[in-house]
């Protein structure tokens, strides 16, 4: 079995359970699963474990992501995107200096309200599944972080945005949002994943079948976990300790161990440290452990994930 991350460029029209079925066709591999879902009328990159990477899906969905957004102006949807049911409709919209004025509010740290149609609980139950019944939901806003956020090009009335924000981050409601502030309404009609934290799409393989990337092509491109978590701080366990946990025993750990990784990336709001990798000498992840913050020093660690076994 291969424990390896997949660099996936999801088609436009392809649901992300779509690319995950494709890729478990082509790599006649069951255990596959995805970081971070993007909506079906979207395209991009997919970060993909296969095998036991599958278990550091978790780390990976906390990178940063970054789009390139299509907005139009002055229509506005019931979904805040393009397959929705059209709410609203003007021809005057705002010209490229005050769409520049008002994308400054919308950069750092703000608060966003779910859209009606996401995949978000509200007592239990899926916010799309109200939607569908035509029932509207009191939803509370939660803090997200707009880290860049650019004007690419105004072809009014539609205008495209290149942004990097954090996780649970809806760009559709950015776009609802921008659209409000410039008072004309707005909705997304284009989406592209260019990447997620070092991750980059033009690295990535696409799945669609008329681009014929067989087995060998995915696994050739694909990264080992000592790659693939390059980004994350690591500990490098003794000959003994990796034993150990092999056998499932925990390391005790001191913070002078843990060597930081060589470029870092912004935590998701809520998150207060990233997961430790525990490696071999050889540099091999074997484990994953919560971050620093929540071990208590000299004590068996706190595990997450255990990549190995006897």
């Amino acid at each position: 079995m291969a424990d390896l991350l997949h660099l996936v460029d999801k088609p436009e029209g392809w649901t992300s359970h779509d690319a995950v079925a494709r890729l478990r066709s082509v790599l006649r591999e069951e255990r596959i699963g995805h970081a971070g879902t993007l909506d079906p009328f979207a395209s991009g990159l997919l970060l993909m474990g296969e095998g036991r990477a599958t278990g550091a899906l978790a780390p990976l969905g906390l990178l940063p992501k970054r789009y390139r957004a299509r907005a139009r102006l002055g229509i506005v949807t019931d979904t805040q995107d393009r397959t929705g049911v059209v709410l609203s409709r003007t021809d005057d919209v705002p010209d490229e200096c005050q769409i520049e004025g008002a994308l400054a509010r919308f950069r750092g740290a703000i608060r966003q309200t779910p859209p009606l149609y996401s995949a978000v609980r509200v007592k239990g139950e899926r916010l799309y599944h109200a939607a569908r019944r035509g029932e509207d939901v009191e939803r509370q806003d939660r803090p997200v972080h707009v880290y860049e956020l650019a004007l690419e090009d105004a072809n009014l009335p539609e205008i495209t945005l290149d942004l990097t924000v954090s996780r649970g981050t809806y760009v559709r409601t950015i776009a609802h949002d921008l659209g409000e502030a410039l008072g004309c309404g707005a909705h997304l009609v284009g989406l592209r994943r260019l990447g997620s934290g070092p991750f980059r799409a033009e690295e990535a393989l696409s799945c669609d079948r008329a681009e014929g990337h067989g087995e060998r092509d995915f696994r050739d491109r694909a990264m080992p976990l000592r790659r693939a978590l390059a980004f994350l701080p690591r500990v490098e366990l003794t000959a003994e300790e990796a034993s150990g946990l092999r056998h499932g025993r925990a390391p005790a750990l001191a913070r002078e161990r843990v060597i930081e990784p060589d470029e870092t990336w912004p935590l998701p709001p809520g998150e207060r440290g990233w997961p430790l990798a525990l490696s071999d000498q050889a540099g091999e992840v074997m484990g994953l452990a919560k971050p620093w913050h929540e071990q208590v020093e000299g004590v068996p660690a706190k595990l997450l994930r255990v990549f190995v076994g006897s």
